[in-house]
């Protein structure tokens, strides 16, 4: 059954609604509950979320607007389209006293937290959020708003579609998956 396995993007993971969902449990302390959803619902690179918690005035309580962390970004800033999810996420984010840990431990909090849920590990790392968001966005937007999705997450229209739009999700999971994304568009 498609549903049961992992999908993996150069090596890194891509979480189907379940797996997202029993990761989350699996993590112990609210501050990384907190760290993880704004991961998700931005779909912000790892070192783009450390940047919004030393300036917070990015977020306008609506979208943020971030300047690119990659040196052969195209587009040298962007609007990060939230839903209300994103917003409160956000919201609670920027105004932890705990910042994000470094890469390398959010790395090691993953694989921990995919162990406590049970989950096969393979390409769980601080890009599987970013990836996944991008990947559930398209197949609930892609048809219709892929240029909204791609310009959101930082992405030329060759990459979200070379990559995102044929995943293997199936119908139940792109029902899941509306929990996380409605009201994006």
């Amino acid at each position: 059954m498609v549903g049961e396995h992992k999908i993996l993007k150069d090596g890194v993971r891509i979480f189907r609604p379940k797996e997202f969902q029993a990761l989350f449990n699996a993590i112990r302390k609210n501050e990384h509950k907190q760290m993880m959803e704004a991961l998700l619902y931005t779909g912000m690179r790892f070192t783009e979320a450390r940047w919004l918690q030393k300036n917070p005035k990015a977020f306008d309580g609506n979208s943020i607007l971030i300047s690119s962390t990659k040196k052969k970004a195209r587009h040298k800033e962007r609007f990060i389209r939230l839903n209300d999810n994103g917003k409160r996420a956000v919201r609670y984010f920027i105004d932890m006293k705990k910042r994000l840990p470094t890469n390398q431990t959010w790395d090691e909090n993953l694989l921990r937290w995919a162990k406590y849920a049970k989950l096969d590990s393979e390409g769980i790392c601080a890009k599987s959020t970013r990836k996944t968001w991008e990947a559930w966005l398209m197949c609930q937007y892609g048809k219709e708003h892929q240029i909204e999705v791609f310009l959101s997450i930082g992405h030329t229209k060759e990459t979200a579609l070379e990559y995102y739009l044929m995943l293997p999700f199936d119908d139940q999971e792109k029902i899941q998956m509306k929990y996380y994304t409605d009201g994006w568009i």
